[in-house]
């Protein structure tokens, strides 16, 4: 198990953020557990990727350790030209490449994924098909991620989804910084307390 200085950086560290990255985006689906040695092998052949981690606590032994895990279990995004994609499928390390069709849609994806622990947010895998509506936070240091509400209390769970993967990610914000993505203009009403996400106000 790897200490939190040993794991690979989240990106490249010569980037600022993986929309600086230049080429083709594809999705490597690796072998169970080599997230991160991918994103070593990609680092050290100067192939941009992305690899979400986030930070978990792990009982080993009876003592608490804080360990950093893959957001996607078995999955890194990586960019480039044919040669690096070869590049990556020669380490051995990989089940397949997906192939991106929306190179677009899935860079605003990760992009808000990025952002969201990039500014410390705990984010729990979300394994599931979304449903439920869809929000926008409205202000504070998260604003303008898009998400799906799929509970909510005092604390909204948003999950940010990565549709390539039909999974997403999931992060708590207070209720009060949401604002739905809706097409109709609705008068701003209270969620506290609902099932389902009440529209509050939409400009769209």
């Amino acid at each position: 198990m790897l200490k939190l200085c040993e794991n690979p950086p989240m990106t490249p560290p010569e980037v600022g953020s993986l929309t600086d990255l230049a080429g083709t985006w594809w999705v490597a689906h690796t072998k169970a557990r080599f997230e991160k040695a991918l994103a070593f092998d990609l680092l050290e052949r100067g192939i941009g990727y992305f690899l979400p981690l986030s930070l978990r606590i792990k009982i080993s032994g009876g003592r608490k350790r804080q360990v950093m895990l893959p957001v996607f279990s078995s999955y890194v995004f990586f960019c480039g030209d044919t040669d690096d994609r070869y590049a990556a499928i020669s380490t051995g390390r990989l089940c397949q490449v997906i192939e991106v069709k929306d190179q677009a849609g899935m860079i605003r994806q990760l992009s808000a994924v990025e952002r969201a622990l990039r500014g410390s947010a705990r984010l729990d895998p979300y394994p599931h098909p979304v449903i439920g509506q869809r929000c926008r936070v409205s202000s504070g240091p998260f604003e303008g991620l898009e998400g799906t509400v799929v509970s909510q209390s005092r604390l909204a769970r948003l999950v940010l989804e990565v549709g390539i993967l039909g999974q997403g990610a999931s992060m708590e914000v207070d209720v009060d910084l949401l604002e739905p993505l809706d097409e109709r203009r609705v008068e701003r009403r209270s969620v506290r307390g609902m099932t389902g996400v009440t529209p509050m106000r939409s400009n769209l």
